[in-house]
């Protein structure tokens, strides 16, 4: 019983956020006509797929207790990196793309072994490559830079159909791939059970012969890799590269990973949870636009609010459990 009991504990914060999606998904699909629609549903995962995706790497940062405050930064300035060489010098999207990856996977190797080595906070570290990086992007471009190329049409004009009615855009792919692919690293790799010891205790990984500075340093290089992606993504999707993009999205990657079920402080969650917490977040902007009475900046707010109180709820429950168990 003692066994079913850990659990249940252990799961039923994903259960929660996946009960709040429910709820809010059919509250919606119930005041508003056209909203329970498969195009809905892919929308969910297309609109948010860079958010998404910069979440799978702020999910495995924050396993190790860390945080990173860079990523929408380095969204921001890939997506005008890959668009200043691609429409300015005429370089192909590969070596774009490549370049951008490898410049994102560097900033995370320099601010994981500042954080590692020198044993600096990770909140400021990663505050000074969030200026690093957004200045870098500013002084590449001030402007947002189209890109005309055939392979940004045919990316943007792909779908995988399922059927007559469903559509699944590139960019929703991009989002479910690299979510398989995270969750198989965090949960069925060595690789994420050292994150997940580190976060829970490190000097206990430590003593254990666990390899915590090598896998800190790695975690923030993967992260800084997957923001640089999600950048990529970005110029996907919307078909240009913009310095400011990404502004604010650091935190709304750290929400929904944390109204996921992964506790900020490290060492438990799971990241289908974050997958859920992107779509809570996804159904919450959408519902206020099905509704079109509040502007941009109240959506703003209420999904402010409503997140905020969705991890309230959920952190109320997780300790209730737990002092009955």
């Amino acid at each position: 019983m003692s066994a079913l009991a850990s659990v249940v504990r252990r799961n039923l914060p994903l259960g929660v956020t996946g009960l709040i999606l429910v709820v809010l998904f059919g509250a919606a699909s119930l005041a508003y006509d056209g909203f329970f629609s498969p195009r809905v549903m892919v929308n969910l995962f297309a609109d948010n797929a860079f958010l998404g995706i910069a979440a799978v790497g702020m999910t495995l940062v924050i396993f190790s207790g860390g945080i990173d405050l860079s990523v929408g930064a380095v969204i921001g300035f890939t997506s005008i990196f890959t668009a200043t060489l691609i429409s300015g010098h005429g370089v192909t999207p590969v070596v774009a793309w490549t370049g951008a990856v490898g410049l994102g996977g560097l900033l995370g190797a320099a601010m994981g072994a500042l954080i590692h080595v020198f044993r600096l906070p990770a909140f400021l570290v990663t505050l000074a490559g969030m200026f690093l990086s957004r200045g870098a992007g500013f002084w590449l471009n001030t402007e947002s830079v189209g890109i005309t190329h055939p392979w940004y049409e045919a990316i943007a004009n792909f779908s995988l159909s399922l059927g007559e009615r469903i559509q699944i855009p590139a960019a929703a792919l991009l989002l479910l791939g690299f979510v398989a692919v995270g969750y198989v690293v965090a949960h069925h790799r060595r690789f994420g059970r050292t994150l997940l010891a580190i976060g829970g205790n490190e000097q206990s990984a430590i003593l254990m012969g666990l390899p915590v500075g090598r896998t800190k340093i790695a975690v923030y290089t993967l992260n800084g890799m997957g923001a640089a992606a999600a950048g990529i993504v970005a110029t996907l999707y919307t078909g240009s590269g913009n310095p400011s993009m990404g502004t604010g999205l650091e935190l709304d990657a750290i929400a929904v990973v944390v109204m996921g079920g992964t506790l900020l402080a490290g060492g438990r969650g799971h990241l289908l949870g974050t997958l859920l917490g992107v779509l809570i977040f996804g159904t919450i902007q959408a519902a206020i636009l099905f509704d079109g009475r509040l502007s941009s900046w109240w959506m703003r707010i209420v999904v402010g609010a409503l997140l905020l109180g969705f991890i309230l709820l959920q952190r109320f429950l997780v300790r209730g459990a737990g002092r009955r168990a």
